[in-house]
């Protein structure tokens, strides 16, 4: 992969990823009606962020290598917390009666932060 086509294809590839979490955020917003992020949303910062971030290590941009090496932080440890959310939802789930633990499965609207 050394032509310059080549990793312009990595940079627009990793730039579109990036950009359609936002695609992603309002879609589940719109079904929500709330402003909502979804898992999904970290998930594509990550795989657009690790993209566009071997694109700026190729291009030797400090400016784009600090940006989206500081963004890949922030998008990890929001999975990180998505996690600790649901480990504590699931702790939760299990010491409630188990008809009270569907109704509040089906309240809280879980099924949102997946899409």
């Amino acid at each position: 992969m050394t032509s310059p086509m080549h990793w312009q294809v990595v940079g627009f590839v990793g730039q579109g990823v990036f950009t359609a979490r936002f695609l992603v955020q309002w879609i589940a917003s719109e079904k929500r009606r709330d402003s909502v992020v979804p898992t999904a949303f970290w998930w594509l910062s990550i795989v657009g962020g690790c993209s566009i971030l071997v694109y700026a290590i190729h291009r030797q941009d400090p400016v784009f290598i600090v940006g989206q090496g500081m963004g890949l932080v922030v998008y990890v440890r929001n999975l990180m917390l998505v996690a600790r959310k649901k480990q504590r939802e699931m702790r939760r789930i299990g010491r409630m009666d188990p008809a009270d633990a569907l109704a509040s499965k089906a309240h809280t609207g879980t099924r949102a932060t997946s899409i």
